[in-house]
């Protein structure tokens, strides 16, 4: 968003996890468990939940955005091979001095159309120095 945030205003943005995405946040992360590391029936990984809230926290590098909360609510399993739609709703927006404080909604839902992630957060836009 190169324009100023408006309440309202939303973005939108898609994933499909791969093998290779929860095997590296597995490495990352520590988060091994099994359901993570064996294939179901189906040949797929579940993706670990935090690896999912990675749709949401995209926002921060958009728009350069400090979370100071974020809460999140795993709604149902993701798995490997999933496409993930993110869509981030534009709650509040209060100019401060060097600062845009933000609250965000934040809704995931699977290529079924399933819920799959809810989120809010709460945060701060540093201004930019033009100088920079």
């Amino acid at each position: 968003m190169s324009e100023p945030l408006k309440v309202g205003d939303r973005v939108s943005w898609s994933r499909t996890f791969t093998i290779e995405d929860v095997e590296r946040f597995g490495e990352v992360s520590g988060d091994r468990g099994i359901h993570h590391v064996q294939p179901d029936a189906q040949g797929r990984l579940m993706v670990q939940g935090l690896l999912t809230a990675t749709l949401p926290t995209k926002l921060g590098g958009d728009l350069d955005y400090l979370a100071r909360d974020m809460v999140f609510e795993f709604l149902r399993p993701v798995f490997t091979g999933d496409t993930i739609d993110c869509l981030v709703t534009v709650n509040r927006v209060e100019k401060q001095p060097g600062r845009t404080y933000a609250e965000f909604e934040i809704v995931c839902t699977n290529q079924a159309g399933k819920e799959v992630l809810r989120s809010s957060t709460k945060g701060v836009i540093l201004d930019r120095d033009p100088s920079q």
